[in-house]
């Protein structure tokens, strides 16, 4: 079964399901020590917390990518704009991924 937009036209389920992978490995590898080391809970605490908070950007990325897709648009956007746009979020991610870091230094 395809996925579907709001209008009912076919969407590309691929960018959908990259974007929740990414989530899911990001939030379940990173997210139970920082719940941890951050708000002292236990464990199970933590994990549930990262799931609520998967479950958050999967919803987010079904809204993004499946429910309000255009698919006509996707030629309109020039292949440099989105080239550009991946490297500045993967600059993006590099300093969050650094701010995240500061709370395990020994200082």
């Amino acid at each position: 079964m395809p996925l579907r937009n709001r209008a009912g036209d076919p969407v590309d389920p691929v960018p959908f399901l990259v974007v929740v992978g990414f989530a899911f490995l990001l939030v379940f590898s990173t997210g139970p020590i920082y719940i941890r080391a951050l708000l002292d809970v236990d464990i199970a605490t933590a994990i549930a917390g990262s799931a609520g908070v998967f479950l958050a950007a999967a919803a987010a990325a079904y809204y993004r990518y499946v429910r309000t897709a255009r698919p006509e648009l996707r030629e309109e956007v020039p292949v440099a704009g989105r080239y550009r746009r991946l490297w500045y979020g993967a600059a993006a991610l590099m300093l969050l991924l650094a701010l995240l870091s500061l709370p395990f230094m020994e200082l």
